[in-house]
């Protein structure tokens, strides 16, 4: 990004698991609670880790900020580079 005149912008690529909105706060801290176990067991640490993956387990809080952080960093690159939905 830096030599495309954006020094500011680090392209990263993360997933995250989501659900539909209203899903019940309990459903939604089960599945963290679940998945942040899961990633944490050592054979799926070195999966991950083969296939390029460094995981991280953060709250649900901590991804939706992420979320709203990372559309207000792509929303500026897209419209200085005047990008439209076709």
């Amino acid at each position: 990004m830096a030599e495309s005149g954006y020094p500011e912008i680090k392209g990263e690529s993360w997933f995250a698991v989501v659900v539909p909105a209203g899903t019940p706060k309990d459903i939604i801290a089960l599945l963290n609670r679940e998945i942040v176990k899961s990633i944490a067991l050592p054979d799926m640490k070195e999966h991950l880790a083969t296939l390029g993956y460094e995981p991280l387990a953060n709250t649900p809080d901590e991804c939706a900020a992420q979320f709203r952080a990372d559309m207000v960093q792509w929303g500026k690159v897209i419209r200085a580079a005047g990008i439209k939905t076709e």
